[in-house]
């Protein structure tokens, strides 16, 4: 046994070794840096952050070229360094309100204050390839950029004054704490927001993308989209007032759902909420889709079975490391399960040939 454990440890320093051969590629090639990473891969940057639950560009730049571009992967190790941080403190709520806005489109009224801004999006792109890109010339001079540097309301907020759409909640209890607590079922929208935030931007999609087909009675509209920076404030204590600790880039979507009303609620629209760190719209779009979806019990709602109006199996199914965890264990050792299963056939297929036997021989 003791020499089979030295081999097997032998093994895996052979494999990690190679592993960091294979990460580094062709030594003639320069090796691609975590500044560049951060800067031109920043969606998939801004995806390890919201997943990984830390905003930080740097580590998850680092995290994506350790992992060599696997995304959970870098999800994994941007979470289990985490747990590694000292907590001094939480922020106050940030203020989406005064959000200095890159990106703010709204499908459902085209004049509203502060303007239309596409900002940096695909949506109006052709899907071809670039072949420019692949001479790796300079980049063309951007025109200059159409931010909104002052707060601008939420088109929400349109509706709300006349009535239109369900009051926004307002509930001042502290939630729990997703990455210090296991999550527990029932849920509360808070909680379920947090997983849905950091849950699998693939998974999420297609739970959004089931309840557009009719899977949940959730026709949405997007009243706004909005990608910008929001600054960051911590009560300090000694102080006795809030003080700003830095800023940080936020995707946010608020749908706009039909609803018929019921014995209590007159008929108005609801609401569905999406919020995302970095650049993450595809994300924060299906998140606010599916938060909508699993509201059906607190708006009086029939379940019809769909699968994003079960929050169990939502929940609990959309964390892509607890997801990769279970799937790839089963690719390591399990000899001694295997062996007492393989003994197990053997023995139920010599009584059936047994039995065979007798009956031939009666």
């Amino acid at each position: 046994m003791y020499v089979a454990v030295k081999g097997g440890e032998r093994a895996i320093n052979n494999a990690h070794a190679w592993l960091a051969e294979e990460r580094r590629g062709d030594p003639s090639v320069a090796e691609l840096s975590v500044a560049q990473i951060r800067e031109q891969l920043s969606l998939a940057v801004n995806r390890v952050m919201a997943e990984g639950s830390l905003y930080d560009p740097d580590l998850a730049a680092l995290a994506i070229k350790q992992a060599r571009g696997d995304l959970i992967e870098a999800i994994f190790l941007v979470r289990a360094y985490r747990t590694t941080l000292p907590r001094f403190g939480a922020s106050r709520p940030v203020d989406t309100a005064a959000m200095a806005c890159d990106r703010r489109i709204s499908a459902t009224f085209k004049d509203l204050p502060g303007g239309q801004v596409l900002g940096p999006t695909f949506d109006y792109t052709h899907r071809l390839l670039d072949f420019k890109l692949a001479a790796e010339g300079e980049a063309p001079n951007a025109p200059e950029r159409d931010t909104t540097a002052e707060p601008v309301p939420h088109v929400t907020g349109f509706l709300n004054r006349e009535g239109l759409i369900e009051q926004a909640p307002q509930d001042d209890t502290t939630p729990p704490d997703l990455t210090r607590e296991p999550l527990e079922l029932p849920a509360d929208r808070a909680l379920r927001l947090q997983a849905l935030t950091r849950a699998d931007e693939g998974f999420t999609l297609s739970m959004a993308y089931s309840t557009q087909r009719g899977y949940a009675r959730n026709h949405a509209f997007v009243g706004e989209l909005r990608i910008g920076t929001v600054p960051v404030e911590m009560e300090i204590p000694e102080l006795g007032f809030a003080i700003e600790i830095g800023e940080m880039v936020l995707t946010e979507c608020e749908t706009v759902n039909q609803f018929k009303g019921s014995k209590t609620e007159p008929p108005q629209f609801t609401r569905g909420y999406g919020l995302v760190f970095g650049q993450t719209e595809r994300k924060a779009i299906s998140m606010a889709l599916v938060d909508r979806a699993l509201r059906w019990e607190e708006l009086g709602e029939d379940n019809v079975g769909a699968p994003a109006q079960d929050a169990e199996f939502v929940l609990y199914h959309s964390d892509n490391i607890q997801a990769t965890g279970f799937l790839e264990h089963i690719k390591l050792p399990h000899y001694v399960d295997f062996q007492s299963e393989l003994e197990l056939v053997r023995k139920l297929r010599r009584e059936v040939e047994a039995s065979d036997r007798r009956e031939a021989a009666e």
